[in-house]
């Protein structure tokens, strides 16, 4: 049988800050990549939404074009780096049944339409990888998919957006005040014009979702996953945070127990000792735990053109590697069917500070409520720097700070929502996990 040498085509969808950085790769690094592959590969097509504006050396202007089906339709592996859910669900769809492979960045496209992609990829004996969807560069996709197949496992705890982490390092460094964090991730490129995917927490809920259907075999979708932002983190928190020998992370986190999966995106409280307390800047990092491999650390650049397209080309080499084996790799199944475990059985020890009216009493009164709640107070921090006028009240507004001992997530959000009723007690409060 004679042996086959023909290109590898693959088809680009999006020439933006990744997408250009991949063409890139594969451009001037083709000669090596076909050694490694056993077959070249070959850019077919660069679709984009104005070919005039994209102006890359290695790109061939003829590769360029807005017509993305036609793409999609002369490719044996399409790149998928448009993002978004519409549009790019309908072109990696029509790929895989048009009998080509799919790589992709797009961890919206997974969180939402998951389950149908790799059920689709398998009913056509096809690939689908996506490394960079979570972590950028960071291989987390395939250690879970291919690496821990033989183990289970237990927990994960990442660092999976560098906006916010830049963030809230700066808070942490500089003693910068959010907004004025925000505008300086902004400045240097960290954070979008608008920035509330990433701030909200939206960006790593999405890398949860895959992160839980990935590392528990069973569908984890978006409207799965809890989410709260950094908006609400003040400079005062993060002076308390050091005070104590912490920092304050936003946190990717995904377990199992018998009440169910549970994913969800919050800022806590971890010890500086803790592995991801070191993780600054932009860098992100995931922490898991197996049975049997135990403690695990992913750890790297999570974001950028170049680092990203890294992962983008590992998966395309992976998925030529296959093609010229005339083979495929591993089908993503989910065959359990956990269920989401609800709010009531998280349970975490608490940080959460109030805006008080400076009056005798408050302490007192702010204390009957978590008793009669159950919720038991570890320590009490009240010299932290007045705030702002209360309209109608003549004295000081001051921040009191309760750390409580374990309690489950439901009934201190309960005893926090009645404390806020009362008439000594003004503003929005401040919630954080604290994790040991």
């Amino acid at each position: 049988m004679a042996e086959n040498n023909a290109p590898i085509r693959v088809g680009l969808l999006g020439a933006g800050t990744v997408g250009s950085q991949t063409a890139r790769l594969l451009v001037e690094q083709k000669d090596e990549l076909a050694q490694r592959i056993g077959r070249p590969v070959e850019l077919s097509g660069v679709a984009c939404l104005d070919p005039e504006e994209v102006d890359f050396p290695w790109i061939e202007k003829s590769l360029l074009t807005s017509d993305t089906m036609s793409v999609v339709k002369n490719a044996d592996i399409v790149v998928e780096l448009i993002g978004g859910t519409g549009v790019a669900r309908t072109f990696v769809l029509e790929a895989m049944k048009n009998g080509a492979s799919v790589v992709t960045a797009n961890k919206a496209l997974l969180a939402k339409y998951g389950p149908e992609l790799y059920k689709t990829a398998e009913d056509n004996n096809v690939d689908i990888y996506f490394e960079a969807a979570v972590g950028g560069a960071i291989p987390i996709v395939r250690p879970l998919r291919e690496s821990l197949v033989g183990d289970q496992v237990k927990d994960m705890l990442g660092i999976v957006n560098g906006t916010t982490n830049y963030i809230l390092d700066e808070m942490t460094t500089k003693g910068l005040d959010f907004d004025v964090a925000l505008k300086d991730a902004q400045a240097k490129g960290y954070a979008e014009a608008d920035p509330t995917g990433d701030i909200e927490g939206y960006d790593a809920a999405n890398k949860a979702a895959i992160m839980a259907t990935l590392g528990f075999h069973t569908n984890v979708g978006i409207d799965d996953v809890t989410v709260e932002g950094i908006t609400r983190i003040t400079a005062d928190d993060i002076a308390a945070a050091t005070a104590e020998g912490r920092v304050i992370k936003l946190l990717a986190v995904v377990d199992k127990t018998d009440d169910g999966v549970s994913a969800r995106v919050y800022p806590a409280l971890i010890k500086q000792e803790h592995p991801l307390a070191s993780v600054r800047g932009s860098f992100n990092a995931v922490f898991l735990r197996a049975e049997y491999a135990d403690d695990l650390m992913f750890y790297g650049r999570g974001a950028g053109g170049a680092p990203t397209a890294s992962a983008v080309v590992g998966d395309i080499v992976t998925v030529a590697r296959h093609i010229a084996a005339g083979c495929t790799g591993p089908a993503i199944r989910m065959y359990n069917d956990y269920p989401i475990a609800p709010l009531s059985a998280s349970k975490a020890a608490f940080a959460v500070r109030f805006l008080i009216h400076d009056n005798p009493g408050v302490l007192a009164k702010i204390s009957a409520v978590f008793a009669k709640n159950g919720v038991s107070i570890n320590g009490v921090n009240q010299d932290l720097k007045p705030t702002l006028k209360d309209p109608g009240y003549d004295g000081e507004i001051q921040q009191l700070r309760l750390v409580t001992h374990m309690t489950d997530e439901t009934t201190l959000r309960n005893t926090v929502a009645e404390v806020c009723e009362l008439d000594c007690v003004t503003g929005e409060p401040s919630i954080l996990r604290v994790l040991d």
